[in-house]
């Protein structure tokens, strides 16, 4: 009996055995991902109260740069939850078949199909469908994979010798290989940056999650690290349409701040300000409305770069969040800015402005640089160093010097309108303007409302520049009316005229130099002197010698701004006026005859 009866014993306890295991890897596959849920989840708690630490930091720090004093430090713990307390399931029946298959001599046989189901569940869950959408997917598809290497990292670990280190090690190497195979695969099909940035998110995650258990995850961090480039592509070119946008719809006008939330939002929150004092309102800002509208765009671009890069296989990654930031400032927001800057229909009003938020922007790279390096984890007092600033920096300080000059050509432009009137200019009156000439006066008016406006607006150093330039404009505008081929012939009357718009000018230019600062600028010269060229032609032509020119001490004191042969040109056209006229002014007959000698030996030097 007992012969016939330990066989058939023996067959149906294996049988049972098999079929309790058989239903153990249906059921253990069925919460593998359950399991990889649980503890992926862990993780993400434990990330943010790591990012919570770090923003207490963050304060602490900012408050000790702000001289506070009062800080409250305390010591907080937390209760970390075991990972079995957690992740609970049930691996009785594997033990069981385990031992049993054992006992009944049936060991290798158990252990090798244990080892082939497992890998066939494996591949299985390794699979994905084309046709589904990985970002909807992919927290399903990387939960099941790590719940079934945490369910093996505890079996290797209580099972005696069911599985060895080196078939999970082999099962994990089939696992990297198609995870970063899939990885790569949807990689290359997104489009926006936001997508790549959840599925990175998780993906971190999930190597965070398997390290713990001693699965090598680099080469799946190296996928995220070889997408970074792709990732802040595509961050740029949103930023790019955002700053466009904001750019187009920007009337370039100082921003009116009316509330105290108002100027918090935009203007504390990059640090903008000139000074801590809240002002009153309504507050009127040397910036318009987009500058905080760009540092906003600015703020948001580091916070998902940093998001990006964070928890990969660089611990350090400022320097790499500081080369994509310096890329978005130089070759998204200043190029941006330099675009409407050479626009053809740019008024001057707004060219001002804009360089005006070109300082503003420059300055905010400081912000910018001790954000980033907040968000990284590096102490501030290595970012406050010069050498460590961002290179955008310098550059959009030398865009600020192309706004000035595109400024200056926009108000030259206007200048050269009015100098055109200069056509219709009677060069031989009979009796010198009573109040300058016309045109003139209208450019005056014109200068009278810029010059107000470019103080406003542009530093000291920008001011100076730009009204010396539209000066000297001046100065060689009226000279080259003088030498103008439509202008034949001028009189003494037409030389007076000249001199009551130059000592109009001048006094303008003397009030400027006061009211406007440029006095206070070391080594600051008299705007007068811009217009140094056209004073001494007129007082040339005023002088009752003029041959005096000729003189090199007299030349070198008083006429050291003139070019010889420009006054020969403008010279041989001098005519004297008709006998009639001198019965009311008394004649110098010796001056034609002192032009006539200047003529002929400029005429002989050259």
């Amino acid at each position: 009996m007992l012969e016939r009866q330990i066989p058939i014993s023996r067959a149906h306890i294996e049988k049972s055995v098999s079929n309790e295991f058989s239903d153990w890897l249906v059921q253990i596959r069925s919460i593998a991902r359950e399991v990889g849920q649980q503890s992926i989840g862990q993780a993400s708690m434990a990330r943010k109260r790591e990012m919570e630490v770090r923003n207490r930091q963050r304060e602490a720090e900012e408050m000790s740069r702000h001289d506070v004093k009062e800080c409250l430090y305390t010591l907080e713990t937390v209760g970390l939850d075991e990972d079995d307390s957690v992740l609970k399931f049930d691996l009785i029946p594997v033990y069981r078949a385990h031992h049993i298959h054992t006992c009944l001599g049936l060991q290798d046989q158990f252990q090798d199909y244990y080892y082939k189901n497992r890998q066939l569940q494996l591949n299985s869950d390794l699979q994905f469908s084309s046709s589904q959408s990985f970002l909807e997917h992919h927290q399903i598809y990387f939960s099941q994979i790590a719940g079934f290497f945490i369910i093996e990292d505890k079996i290797v670990r209580t099972a005696g010798s069911l599985i060895t280190n080196s078939q999970v090690e082999s099962l994990w190497d089939i696992a990297l290989a198609k995870m970063i195979s899939v990885t790569e695969d949807q990689f290359s099909r997104m489009q926006t940056a936001n997508h790549l940035l959840i599925v990175k998110d998780y993906i971190s995650l999930l190597c965070a999650t398997l390290r713990k258990y001693g699965y090598q995850v680099g080469p799946l961090l190296d996928i995220l690290d070889k997408n970074r480039d792709k990732y802040h592509e595509l961050l740029l070119h949103n930023c790019r349409l955002a700053i466009d946008e904001s750019l187009a719809n920007d009337n370039y006008d100082k921003m009116i701040i009316k509330k105290d939330y108002e100027y918090r939002s935009n203007v504390l929150a990059f640090h903008l300000q000139a000074t801590d004092i809240m002002p009153a309102f309504p507050f009127v800002a040397p910036f318009s409305a987009t500058v905080p509208e760009c540092c906003r765009i600015v703020k948001t671009f580091i916070e998902d770069s940093v998001s990006f890069l964070a928890y990969g296989s660089h611990m350090d990654f400022y320097d790499i969040v500081k080369k994509y930031l310096d890329k978005l400032l130089i070759t998204v927001l200043n190029e941006a800015l330099l675009k409407v800057i050479r626009s053809t229909t740019l008024a001057v009003s707004h060219a001002m402005q804009i360089a005006a938020n070109m300082t503003v922007l420059e300055r905010s790279c400081d912000f910018f640089a001790r954000y980033a390096a907040q968000l990284c984890g590096i102490p501030v007092r290595l970012i406050d160093r010069p050498q460590a600033s961002l290179a955008a920096k310098s550059v959009l300080l030398t865009s600020q010097g192309a706004a000035h000059e595109r400024m200056l050509i926009l108000v030259k432009s206007k200048v050269d309108e009015f100098m055109q009137l200069t056509d219709n200019i009677n060069w031989a009156p009979d009796d010198p303007p009573q109040n300058g000439n016309e045109y003139f006066n209208e450019l005056i008016i014109y200068l009278g409302t810029i010059v107000p406006l470019a103080q406003q607006i542009l530093p000291l150093d920008a001011l100076s520049s730009v009204i010396s330039g539209v000066l000297l404009h001046i100065s060689e505008e009226i000279v080259s009316a003088f030498l103008n081929a439509d202008v034949r012939q001028f009189n003494l009357n037409a030389i007076i005229g000249m001199d009551a718009d130059l000592k109009l000018l001048e006094s303008c230019a003397d009030e400027w130099f006061q009211t406007a600062g440029l006095n206070e600028l070391q080594g600051a010269m008299n705007l007068r002197h811009c217009l140094t060229e056209a004073r001494q032609l007129v007082n040339l032509f005023l002088s009752n010698q003029p041959e005096n020119f000729l003189n090199p001490v007299i030349r070198q004191k008083s006429y050291s701004a003139l070019d010889s042969q420009k006054v020969l040109a403008i010279a041989e056209k001098y005519r004297d006026l008709p006998e009639k006229f001198f019965s009311r002014n008394p004649r110098n007959p010796n001056k034609k005859k002192s032009i006539d000698l200047l003529v002929r030996r400029l005429r002989d030097s050259f």
